[in-house]
């Protein structure tokens, strides 16, 4: 079962509420998406750091009821 994007936008926001998100499914099976994230948060943080934030705010979800996320982060 996958994770409706809605409810990914909706995880992110919760850890970032300044973020800017957009989202999409690259395979319209609810598994595969593509997400680009621009926030504050971000400031001073390496790529890897900044995954890590946008790993944390899916509580888990990652890896498990989402297969795939492209990440592409960036500072607001």
């Amino acid at each position: 079962m996958g994770l409706k994007l809605k409810e990914i936008e909706g995880l992110i926001k919760e850890a970032m509420p300044d973020a800017e998100i957009s989202i999409q499914d690259l395979a319209g099976d609810e598994n595969h998406y593509s997400a680009t994230i621009k926030s504050k948060i971000f400031k001073g943080k390496n790529r890897i750091e900044q995954h890590k934030i946008v790993y944390k705010a899916l509580k888990g979800k990652m890896g498990n009821e989402l297969h795939a996320l492209q990440i592409n982060t960036m500072e607001n």
